[in-house]
């Protein structure tokens, strides 16, 4: 399964046009995760025209109602759990401390977190954690073309990047590009 995953697009305020970008980094996706600050739910509309969207509620999304977004998402698939939230702020905390404070304790493989708009690829006490950051607001400069992150999960393990969609005219996207390989447990900056 192919996962698309994006945070933070505090639309449509930015007047960005992001959507070539984003049909581009998710051709062939099966799921769009959005981890928040979502905005408006047209955002979501949008998204679901690439395949099925899940979301968790970003710290900006409180008043919206729509089936697809919950405070927290849990995916199982085969044998591992990914879990989702907006804010975990700082994310270097110990895996143990996240858990214990955001996850009601919950076990994860994969905690998945947007909030700081600043993108994050990291292996660390055998949980993959992935913020895909801003695909709007980078590293929270102005509105521009930001970063998302595929995650490939299969039997065999998962894979796991994070994209810079492009640049905006007159302002390039501060973003760096990471990926992740379960067989090698490294991550590397691309």
């Amino acid at each position: 399964m192919r996962i698309g995953v994006i945070s933070d697009t505090h639309m449509p305020y930015g007047g960005i046009a992001l959507w070539d970008e984003v049909d581009v980094a998710f051709r062939g996706v099966d799921l769009i995760l959005h981890a928040g600050d979502i905005v408006h739910p047209l955002v979501l509309d949008r998204l679901q025209e690439i395949a099925p969207v899940l979301a968790a509620r970003g710290n900006n999304d409180y008043g919206i109602v729509d089936s697809r977004i919950e405070d927290k998402q849990v995916l199982e698939l085969h044998g591992r759990r990914l879990v989702m939230v907006h804010d975990m702020e700082p994310e270097d905390r110990p895996i143990e401390y996240l858990r214990r404070a955001y996850l009601t304790d919950m076990p994860a493989d994969i905690i998945v977190t947007g909030h700081t708009h600043v993108e994050r690829l990291d292996f660390r006490e055998g949980v993959l954690q992935l913020n895909p950051g801003s695909a709007t607001l980078p590293h929270l400069q102005k509105y521009r073309l930001g970063t998302v992150a595929l995650l490939d999960w299969s039997e065999r393990g998962i894979e796991a990047r994070v994209l810079r969609l492009g640049h905006s005219e007159g302002l390039p996207n501060p973003g760096v590009e990471y990926s992740f390989s379960a067989a090698t447990g490294v991550v590397r900056l691309d």
